[in-house]
């Protein structure tokens, strides 16, 4: 069985539980998708179903997208993933997969591409808490201060946090609670923030992570 699905962020509300308390969700709109592919252990060397999401225009698609979506008798999809697949349970290409296939699953990690920020300094981008404001500094309060040695090794380490491109990265948050599923819009609530913005494209798979 797979316990994985496409999905897309619809936004962030908030939800009331019997005792009164507050649980901030993100909506997803999960599904339906469609089996694009089913790879196999003895063809491919490894087992994966490919899943689609939400329909592409034929006339934004290219021939390979058109092509390998008929072969599953469907429509070209606007975001294709595969997600991991145990080898159990029959699945064929142009099967609908729905929300459903998180029933039971208690906890989540959702993959999405994070906000692209554009050029950060390393406050922004890292924390970084600036130099002082007094004893002779005048245009040092937001610069990293020293990266690096003197005579040895005479060179700046790799991964040196430093200010460059923020964001635009595929991100995962794992461990999140899922809150509700409602089978009939084809939605689920999880507790929490999930990368990307509103609109954007996630995975949800069921979390490896062990937690409380």
């Amino acid at each position: 069985m797979i316990s994985a699905i496409l999905g897309k962020k619809v936004g962030m509300t908030q939800v009331f539980k019997e005792d009164g308390t507050v649980v901030p969700v993100t909506v997803i709109q999960c599904g339906p998708c469609v089996v694009m592919q089913v790879k196999t252990q003895e063809k491919e060397g490894y087992n994966a179903i490919q899943l689609g999401f939400e329909d592409k225009p034929l006339k934004r698609a290219t021939k390979p997208e058109i092509g390998h979506a008929k072969k599953a008798n469907t429509t070209p999809k606007k975001f294709v993933r595969e997600v991991q697949w145990d080898g159990e349970g029959d699945y064929k290409p142009g099967q609908q997969i729905t929300v459903e296939v998180l029933e039971g699953i208690e906890r989540v990690d959702v993959t999405g591409i994070s906000k692209g920020r554009g050029f950060a300094g390393v406050v922004k981008r890292h924390g970084f808490a600036g130099g002082p404001k007094t004893h002779g500094q005048s245009d040092r309060h937001r610069a990293p201060g020293s990266i690096g040695q003197s005579s040895f090794p005479s060179r700046v380490f790799k991964g040196m946090r430093m200010a460059g491109h923020m964001g635009n990265e595929k991100c995962t948050v794992r461990n999140l609670e899922l809150v509700k599923i409602d089978k009939e819009k084809n939605c689920i609530l999880v507790k929490g923030a999930v990368p990307g913005p509103n609109g954007g494209y996630v995975v949800v798979r069921k979390t490896n992570k062990l937690g409380k």
